[in-house]
């Protein structure tokens, strides 16, 4: 494929999806025609998986109620194979820069570590879905879930264990997160999976201090994706 495909992730709260909206809006500013996506998302039957797994959110810290973690995993998968197959594959056909928020390495840490199902399963079914498809540059914004509690404190609590008033959750323009109600434990483990992606493919992998200003991130990000377009 011609195009470039760029995937911003970390854990909730690390601002991945406002750097994601800042890459995209600098690439238009740079002459590109750029495509913003995120996950689940960008087909009708992503949107729908999307809202329903925003829907089923567990209470009091407990797991998400009605949803297995392989039955997760597997509505995950699905949106993805769809995504690839009918927006990102052909943008990437036609030489556009593709700017995802989220992808595989999401699943590897949120599904894998954090909920315990074989990392072998979701390599299989990561391949599946996307056809074998890998990005050419994983942006990782690394925070502890503890720096990330801390930055969210004024928009309402990041994790259950941290806030006395039960029942709501931190809000963005995506509405109420999913996975904010976990215990630390899942979230530490979802940063453990994260990182050890990173050190396992340093080239492909740009590992940025999620605690720095918006501005210093998004010039680290631009430092290593410059480069990339005229390459």
């Amino acid at each position: 494929m011609a195009g470039l495909f760029l995937v911003l992730e970390g854990g909730e709260g690390s601002g991945k999806t406002t750097q994601a909206r800042l890459l995209y809006t600098r690439l238009m500013q740079e002459g590109r025609t750029p495509l913003l996506l995120h996950e689940p998302g960008g087909t009708p039957l992503g949107e729908q998986v999307r809202r329903l797994l925003m829907a089923e959110r567990g209470n009091q810290g407990r797991r998400q109620s009605g949803i297995e973690p392989l039955t997760e995993l597997l509505l995950f998968s699905s949106a993805r194979a769809e995504l690839v197959a009918k927006v990102l594959g052909p943008a990437l056909q036609e030489g556009r820069v593709v700017v995802c928020d989220r992808f595989t390495p999401s699943t590897v840490a949120y599904q894998g570590y954090g909920r315990g199902l074989p990392l072998d399963t979701i390599a299989t079914l990561n391949r599946l879905a996307t056809e074998g498809l890998q990005p050419d540059l994983v942006i990782l914004l690394d925070i502890t879930p503890e720096d990330a509690l801390r930055r969210v404190t004024a928009q309402g609590s990041l994790l259950e264990e941290a806030r006395a008033v039960e029942g709501r959750g931190r809000q963005d323009q995506e509405g109420l997160r999913r996975f904010e109600q976990e215990p630390l434990a899942f979230h530490r483990k979802v940063r453990e999976g994260y990182l050890e992606q990173a050190a396992a493919d340093r080239e492909r992998w740009l590992v940025v201090d999620g605690r720095l200003s918006q501005e210093a991130i998004a010039e680290a990000i631009w430092s290593r994706v410059g480069p990339l377009l005229t390459g």
